[in-house]
C-alpha cells in the first residue's frame, strides 16, 4: 500500500469520524465508529500490503530493528491537513497488522469530553498525585490533555510531559510545556521522571506508571511540591489502590500506603460507552477525592470506611461519585441505554 493510498484511507476515516483504523491481513480495512467495527467494501488486505504500510510508518519512527524482528511497537504518525495518529504495529498469526488511533489536532476541553467538574479542581492543584485510570481506549490521554490544556490557559507554570509516544501536541500559552518522548528524547519513563525533577517543573505528566521505580519517583515528585499527573490500566478506584500496592510488593506495602495517603489527591476511573443516539461514545466516570477519611482508609483499610462508601457519600461538597451513580444519571438523561449501563457494571 503506497503512501498516497494510506493517506486516502486516513482521510476516509476522518470523513466517517472513525476513532480507530484497523488493518489486518485477510480482512478489508476496518473503522471503529461509535464504538463498533465497520469494514470498508473492497478487497481483503494481503501480507505484502500490511508489511509495506508498516515499513512506511516505521520509517518515520524511532524503530531501529527489522520488520522480521518486530512483535509490537508503538509510535505516532502525522499527515498534514489530515490528522495525527497513535499507531501500534504488531504481529498476529505470523503477519503484520496495524491499529491507528485518531488524535484530535485541537486540545480537548473538559466541556467537550463531558468530564465531571471536580476534575477541573484536581487540575488546578499545585502539588500532589492525580491518577486517571481505565482500560486502553477509554479516553485517559484525552482527559490528561484537557487537564494540561486547562493549566496552560490559567497558570504560569512549567509542565514537563513524558510520553510513549507523544500524542496531543501542546502549544505554549500561559505555561511553558516541554514534551519528551520515550525512545527519542529519553530512554524510559523512570529516567525521564528522575531528570524532570531537575528541570524546574511545576507539573509533570507521566503517560503511564508501569513499574515500581516509576511509582516511587512519582510519589517523590508529589512529596517535593509538584503536581504529578499519570495513568494506570485499572478498571476502578478501589483496584487502582490495589494495583499500586502490587507494584511495590508486600515488603514495602505499608510504607507505600503512608506515602500514598499523604500525596494522592484524586483518582478518576473512566469507561467509554455507546451513546443511546448512536452518535459516538459517552464518558462514565468514577471519582475519588482524597479527603481525611479517604486518607485513613488508604493507610489502614481494616476498620475504616470503604473507598466505595466514601465516594457514594462524597457527592456534596467534594464532587465524588461511583460508576453506579454516574450511570444512573446517564440513563436518566437518555445518554446511554439501560442495558448498556447494566453491561458496564457486570
Amino acid at each position: 500500500m503506497e503512501e498516497s493510498a494510506l493517506h486516502a484511507l486516513l482521510r476516509k476515516g476522518q470523513q466517517y469520524a472513525a476513532s480507530d483504523i484497523l488493518l489486518k491481513v485477510g480482512q478489508p480495512p476496518a473503522f471503529r465508529v461509535g464504538g463498533s467495527i465497520h469494514y470498508l467494501q473492497g478487497d481483503k488486505l494481503k501480507p505484502p500490503q500490511t508489511r509495506d504500510l508498516a515499513r512506511h510508518v516505521l520509517a518515520t519512527s524511532k524503530y531501529k530493528g527489522t520488520l522480521e524482528d518486530l512483535t509490537q511497537f508503538d509510535t505516532a504518525y502525522s499527515v498534514p491537513g489530515v490528522g495525527r495518529y497513535r499507531v501500534n504495529v504488531y504481529r498476529q498469526r505470523g503477519t503484520i497488522a496495524l491499529a491507528l488511533r485518531s488524535i484530535p489536532l485541537q486540545i480537548p476541553t473538559f466541556e467537550q469530553l463531558r468530564i465531571p467538574p471536580v476534575v477541573r479542581k484536581l487540575a488546578e492543584l499545585e502539588r500532589g498525585m492525580v491518577l486517571i485510570c481505565g482500560a486502553a481506549g477509554n479516553g485517559k490521554s484525552s482527559t490528561l490533555a484537557a487537564m494540561v490544556g486547562h493549566l496552560n490557559q490559567t497558570r504560569r507554570a512549567h509542565v514537563v510531559t513524558i510520553e510513549d509516544p507523544i500524542e496531543f501536541i501542546h502549544t505554549d500559552g500561559h505555561s511553558l510545556i516541554s514534551q519528551r518522548e520515550v525512545g527519542i528524547d529519553t530512554t524510559d519513563f523512570a529516567t525521564a521522571l528522575r531528570a524532570a525533577l531537575r528541570q524546574s517543573p511545576d507539573c509533570i505528566l507521566v503517560g503511564e506508571i508501569r513499574d515500581e521505580e516509576t511509582m516511587d519517583i512519582g510519589l517523590k515528585a508529589a512529596e517535593t511540591g509538584h503536581l504529578l499527573l499519570s495513568t494506570l490500566h485499572t478498571p476502578d478506584v478501589t483496584r487502582t489502590v490495589g494495583r499500586i500496592l502490587a507494584l511495590v510488593g508486600e515488603r514495602d506495602a505499608q510504607e507505600t500506603r503512608e506515602r500514598l495517603a499523604d500525596n494522592l489527591k484524586g483518582i478518576v476511573a473512566q469507561r467509554l460507552l455507546p451513546r443511546a443516539d448512536g452518535q459516538g461514545l459517552a464518558l462514565a466516570a468514577e471519582v475519588l477525592v482524597v479527603t481525611g477519611t479517604a486518607r485513613e482508609t488508604i493507610r489502614k483499610p481494616e476498620g475504616n470506611v470503604p473507598l466505595k462508601d466514601i465516594m457514594e457519600r462524597g457527592r456534596h461538597p467534594y464532587g465524588m461519585q461511583t460508576f453506579e451513580m454516574h450511570l444512573r444519571e446517564l440513563v436518566k438523561e437518555g445518554v446511554v441505554d439501560v442495558e448498556v449501563a447494566r453491561q458496564a457494571l457486570a
